[in-house]
């Protein structure tokens, strides 16, 4: 996965956006395995379908990111991706994401109950939120949960990401809503994403962090880094006196596009 991520740093962003939104996904049949985003010089149709052992090699590779990044600390975050039906690989509690190794993770049923031990290792508490996802929406096949810092300042000031400033931040994520605060690990943080999971592929969690859902491994983690950037440029918009919106057709123009791409769009929709 490691030239992918980087692959991506080196086109232009908005060659990113087109091929992106084009894209069409399928589902793969072989034993146990997930469909995953690559760009289009890297497999048919940008399409990889990943055996158990390479979805494990990716949530390490994403978990790494994320702990580069500074979008978790210690043993922040969590990480899971859809193999089959009922069938679910996701992070430990209680382990670095720098320190991931494959060997580390846990196959999990829709029961929240262990498949397949990693010895030394259980699962997340917060995996029930991942698995809130998965039922609420089938067309989810990743989730990512992180503590992004300035989107995270953002949930903790309790406002949400919804101004529609910045172009791609409207395609990919439109408004970003805050979910109500509960306990990290209890259902009652699980319940409180499913009233936005109708509408919205990336959330905020009040006084808490973010959630990310995607088709694949890559588009829920790169909704995280979409999320992050643009909360940075919005924190920069405010302390210089206040982000001005795009211009309504401009919007509409935008939420147009970000209906191409896989998952839900939340069109034009106000929390603020």
């Amino acid at each position: 996965m490691t030239e992918y991520m980087q692959a991506s740093r080196t086109q232009s962003h908005w060659a990113v956006i087109v091929r992106y939104c084009l894209k069409l996904y399928s589902s793969g049949s072989a034993e146990r395995t997930v469909s995953f985003f690559l760009f289009p010089d890297s497999g048919k149709d940008g399409l990889s379908v990943m055996t158990e052992n390479e979805a494990r090699e990716a949530i390490c590779e994403v978990g790494h990111n994320l702990w580069q990044l500074g979008f978790v600390a210690a043993n922040d975050g969590n990480i899971s991706v859809k193999l089959d039906d009922d069938v679910f690989l996701a992070t430990p509690t209680g382990t670095s994401k720098r320190i991931l190794r494959p060997e580390m993770l846990i196959l999990v049923n829709g029961e929240n109950e262990v498949i397949r031990e990693a010895p030394g290792y259980k699962p997340s508490s917060e995996f029930k939120m991942h698995l809130s996802c998965y039922a609420e929406r089938p067309d989810i096949n990743a989730v990512v949960h992180a503590h992004p810092p300035t989107a995270t300042g953002f949930a903790i000031a309790h406002i949400p990401l919804d101004d529609y400033s910045m172009p791609e931040a409207v395609i990919f994520l439109g408004s970003v809503p805050i979910a109500p605060y509960d306990t990290p690990g209890s259902v009652g943080l699980a319940d409180s994403i499913k009233p936005f999971l109708r509408y919205h592929d990336t959330i905020l969690m009040e006084n808490h962090g973010a959630v990310s859902v995607g088709v694949d491994l890559t588009q829920a983690y790169y909704r995280m880094e979409t999320l992050e950037h643009y909360a940075k440029v919005s924190l920069v918009a405010r302390q210089l006196g206040g982000a001005n919106p795009l211009p309504m057709d401009k919007i509409e123009e935008c939420v147009e596009i970000g209906r191409g791409c896989p998952l839900r769009h939340p069109g034009y929709r106000k929390y603020s």
